[in-house]
């Protein structure tokens, strides 16, 4: 997980293949393994290998809500800010995962990474090609973006808010959800480090938003002031995919309810 921002850093041109699967409800039943051990009972033994494998999610949740966002504010890349974001993001889907099947956790993990994965794809579309179009990642090269592409600066915009869960976006509802089912499991430490992460995500997404909307020629950087749309149908792909995952990403909370049959369907 830590290497991922190395990649997102390599400014050669960007190819990713996302193949990786992790089967995570088998992993979250591992404390139904069968261990003997002498002079204690089988129910002991389970109990106590529930306890440990808990406690391992509990901790490697608060690692990743944690470092994922303090570490982001410090990137000037904006593929290295939205990489230890990734990371951040993780670390909620492991407090569905801890919830188990309790408290409706499985549900609200996969409620929250439907929302998650249209929300990272609508902002890396955005990033790759304001990138195409400059040649830039620095985030400071973004000032102004409004004045020449609104379309792309109001796109990145939305789905960089619905990822630090403001009001009213996707992003806000599916994590909700999550947070409640984590609350409901008594994980109230964990749900109170995912609410204050929120406030510092929000934050350095707002600082982004400021320089995106930026209106005075003196702040405008050369890069924007040269930015050019291309013809090219790449762009036109790329575009396309920004559309539906920003509709995607602002889906109102009336579709939670049909959002979140179909994740129980999908699991009894």
């Amino acid at each position: 997980m830590s290497l991922i921002p190395s990649f997102f850093g390599n400014r050669q041109k960007t190819t990713m293949v996302a193949n990786a699967r992790i089967n995570w409800k088998e992993t979250s039943k591992a404390h139904l393994f069968k261990v003997d051990i002498p002079g204690l009972k089988k129910e002991e033994v389970k109990v106590e290998v529930e306890n440990e494998w808990h406690l391992l999610l509990e901790i490697l949740a608060i690692l990743s809500i944690i470092l994922g966002n303090i570490i982001a504010i410090t990137q000037t890349s904006m593929k290295r800010i939205h990489a230890y974001s990734y990371i951040g993001q993780i670390g909620y889907v492991i407090i569905g995962i801890n919830v188990g099947d309790s408290n409706d956790g499985y549900a609200s993990m996969i409620t929250y990474m439907l929302f998650y994965i249209s929300m990272n794809l609508g902002t890396f579309a955005c990033i790759v090609l304001f990138g195409l179009h400059t040649g830039t990642d620095n985030i400071q090269d973004y000032a102004g973006l409004y004045t020449k592409d609104p379309f792309s600066a109001l796109s990145l915009a939305l789905c960089l808010l619905s990822l630090g869960g403001l009001s009213l976006l996707a992003g806000f509802f599916g994590k909700l959800y999550l947070l409640w089912c984590g609350w409901q499991a008594s994980l109230c430490y964990l749900v109170l480090i995912g609410l204050l992460t929120s406030v510092v995500s929000i934050y350095y997404y707002l600082k982004i938003i400021k320089l995106l909307m930026a209106g005075r020629n003196k702040e405008i950087t050369p890069h924007v002031q040269n930015y050019r749309r291309s013809p090219l149908r790449s762009n036109n792909s790329i575009e396309l995919s920004m559309i539906v995952c920003v509709i995607a990403s602002t889906i109102p909370g009336i579709s939670m309810n049909l959002i979140i049959a179909i994740a129980l369907d999908t699991l009894f």
